[in-house]
């Protein structure tokens, strides 16, 4: 089971290692990463395996959108198989 990641919002020192760091603490292990930083605004989107996650994903992006709101930042993440069925086409 997979998860997406995605992070928006102004570029800063550390957003990579944060949730990154969430994700270990969770038992989410990181598959993929790929990040822009446009002028000062930064973007990420992280493909994070979850069949170990240590709460329910609902939880997990609860504990995310709380990580990045204390940052200032966008951050959401959901399941693989919604990720596919809202951009199947």
């Amino acid at each position: 089971m997979k998860a997406v990641i995605t992070v928006v919002g102004k570029d800063m020192v550390g957003i990579l290692a944060k949730v990154s760091g969430k994700c270990a603490e969770y038992n989410a292990n990181v598959i993929e990463v790929t990040q822009s930083v446009l002028q000062d605004m930064f973007a990420m989107v992280m493909l994070v395996d979850i069949s170990k996650l240590s709460v329910d994903m609902a939880d997990f992006a609860d504990v995310l959108a709380k990580e990045g709101q204390a940052m200032g930042l966008s951050i959401h993440a959901m399941h693989e198989d919604i990720f596919n069925s809202m951009h199947r086409i």
